[in-house]
């Protein structure tokens, strides 16, 4: 009573060949970098002179928002009286 009950004639699995695919392209290597002391002097210098540039942004930026700050405030105040 709680057997299975099984197909009589059970159909097979659909069979399935892959396709064949093209080989792998050769990869070629990067040629050789020589890396001296000086190429690596020169990129520590444009890192820190970058960095000071957008330093000194960031810091020019605030100085104009706080500027436009305070001088809304004095033209609101003036405007009152």
């Amino acid at each position: 009573m709680f057997q299975p009950k099984y197909p009589d004639s059970p159909t097979p699995p659909p069979v399935h060949t892959p396709a064949p695919t093209d080989p792998a392209p050769v990869r070629r290597g990067l040629p050789p970098l020589s890396v001296n002391q000086k190429t690596v002097a020169a990129v520590l210098v444009g890192g820190v002179v970058l960095t000071a540039l957008l330093a000194a942004v960031a810091v020019t930026a605030v100085s104009v928002a706080i500027a436009a700050v305070v001088l809304r405030s004095l033209l609101r105040e003036h405007n009152r009286r």
